[in-house]
């Protein structure tokens, strides 16, 4: 029987996102659970990626002969080749073989790697970065995560360790970082970042609408966008303090890598990326020469809560 589907998986903080492409690389069923990250184990985090592989592949009616492959992301530090997650600041695995797990769970190949490093990829190959040939990607989500194609390649360095600028160090002193680090951009910029400078703030009796939203972890991006909707000054102060973070690192790697575009992605992103673009295009120029800013383009990325998901069909299809 023809292997001619293939299931993709975003794996992030807090929810896990699920598709089955066919053979033309069109999504033809998709999934969305939440997990709670760190706050479970790996075991439990495998069952919640299990468990989503085995619906879709049930409620979709596809024959189990006819899949491929199964390709997934994960947050963190990740040897591509071993198919090992070596480490990841926002999900309780270290170490973990998570490709020799899902092989004998599901008996296909079964693809992993940097999830921004991913998100990158599919769009460059499918979306907003087609045609570029050196791109600095920033996705902001529970985390930070940064992704690099230099030379219309996807880089990822030594080891696969590549393109952590998400713990890029701005401020030493900063706020404390996941990764055991202060003052990364990621403390600063990400939902993580932002929901802790809220709770900062409330706890020395300022008010805010995303007060409960925050009390036991990470605001939605929705409740965020109601809240500056409203005029709130905290939500506020949260995103332009993000914003600023985020085109200090602009600024730092369009110094650093020159390259033809800066694309910014992930689920904060999505909800309000243009809101952030105009925060971050109002200071970037601050941050980095004006003759190599003159030749740099800054977009939002288009494929959404896809754009990893087909940076995982690039994976398996060796793009």
């Amino acid at each position: 029987m023809a292997k001619k589907y293939n299931i993709c998986l975003d794996v992030g903080g807090t929810k896990v996102l699920g598709a089955i492409f066919n053979e033309k690389d069109e999504i033809i069923y998709r999934l969305k659970k939440r997990s709670k990250g760190g706050g479970e184990g790996s075991a439990d985090v495998e069952q919640v990626i299990i468990s989503v592989v085995e619906e879709m592949i049930r409620e979709s009616g596809i024959d189990r002969d006819e899949l491929h492959a199964i390709a997934s992301c994960a947050p963190g530090v990740i040897d591509q080749n071993a198919g090992v997650v070596l480490f990841t600041p926002n999900l309780p695995w270290r170490n973990y073989d998570i490709r020799a797990k899902m092989e004998q769970r599901f008996g296909v190949p079964f693809f992993v790697g940097n999830d921004v490093n991913l998100g990158v990829l599919g769009e460059y190959k499918f979306g907003a970065a087609r045609g570029y040939r050196n791109v600095v990607g920033f996705f902001v989500g529970t985390g930070m995560g940064g992704g690099l194609i230099l030379n219309g390649e996807l880089y990822t360095g030594n080891q696969f360790k590549a393109a952590e600028y998400g713990h890029m160090i701005l401020d030493p002193e900063g706020p404390l970082c996941n990764c055991g680090q202060r003052g990364c951009l990621e403390a600063f910029s990400s939902k993580q970042g932002m929901s802790a400078y809220v709770r900062q703030q409330v706890s020395r009796g300022r008010e805010s609408l995303l007060a409960d939203a925050v009390q036991d972890g990470v605001f939605r991006s929705k409740k965020l966008k109601k809240a500056l909707a409203a005029g709130d000054a905290v939500a506020t102060e949260a995103v332009d303090r993000a914003c600023h973070y985020l085109a200090v690192a602009t600024g730092n790697m369009i110094n650093t890598l020159s390259p033809d575009l800066v694309l910014y992605g992930g689920g904060v992103i999505e909800a309000m990326g243009e809101l952030f673009l105009e925060k971050i295009l109002a200071e970037v120029d601050r941050y980095c020469m004006p003759q190599i800013r003159s030749t740099v383009e800054l977009k939002i990325a288009e494929l959404g809560d896809d754009s990893i998901l087909y940076g995982d069909l690039a994976l398996i299809k060796g793009l």
